[in-house]
Order: structure tokens, then sequence, then C-alpha cells
């Protein structure tokens, strides 16, 4: 980056981050799924899981759910693992999940607020 060389520049880098801020809030607000994409969660199936998850919430025209990806946690024996993250709940993470184990995880937890104790992995 280099060096502000007006106010007007200073006012719209203010306005970018600004921007950012209230964009970071609004999601906070939503419900959040992470699908693990490390090497060992795609050699495990999870770019199946990531489709079958996307393709669920499209099916279901669910459109106030953030999808994400994120990177080995160090657990690559419970690969693909999946967190759902909805607003002022704890965090909840699924493990060895399949494309149909997704469809399921959206339909029930998603959708129903139902959590699969089952495929849970407790204190991640």
């Amino acid at each position: 980056m280099g060096v502000i060389k007006s106010i007007e520049e200073l006012e719209k880098i203010r306005e970018q981050a600004r921007e950012l801020i209230n964009l970071r809030k609004e999601n906070e607000n939503k419900t959040r799924i992470v699908v693990g994409m490390g090497t060992c969660g795609i050699s495990a199936g999870a770019r199946q899981v990531l489709l079958a998850i996307l393709d669920e919430l499209k099916k279901r025209n669910i459109s106030d759910v953030i999808v994400t990806e994120t990177g080995c946690i160090g657990m690559c024996r419970f690969e693909p693992l999946v967190d759902v993250i909805k607003p002022n709940q704890p965090k909840v993470t699924y493990v060895n999940v399949d494309a149909d184990k997704a469809r399921q995880i959206v339909a029930r937890h998603i959708v129903n607020n139902q959590v699969i104790d089952e495929w849970v992995i407790p204190n991640i």
C-alpha cells in the first residue's frame, strides 16, 4: 500500500474499512458451516461433502447460511470434519461426514435445529 496523498483517499479507505466491519457484524448473526478442506479432509471425501452441503442448501432455498472452508486442524482420523456455528450457540463439530450425512446435517441441524449427537465429537 502506498502513501496516502489526500484526505479523500483517507476517507475512501475509512469507508472501505467500515463496510468490512459491518459485513463482519452481519455475518456474526448468520449460521456458518465450515468444512475441513486440508489435504487430509480432501483425501477423505471433503469435496463431496462440501458439494452436498451447497446442493442441499440450494434445493431448500436457504441463502442465509455462510459456507466456508478451513485447512487441517490436526484431527485427520476424523475427517471429513464439518463445523456448524449458529449464533449464540456452541460450535458443533461433526466427524467422518460423507455426502449423505452432510445432507442430513442441513436438514436436521440447519433447518430443524436438531444436533445429531452420534456424529459429533465433543469439545474441539
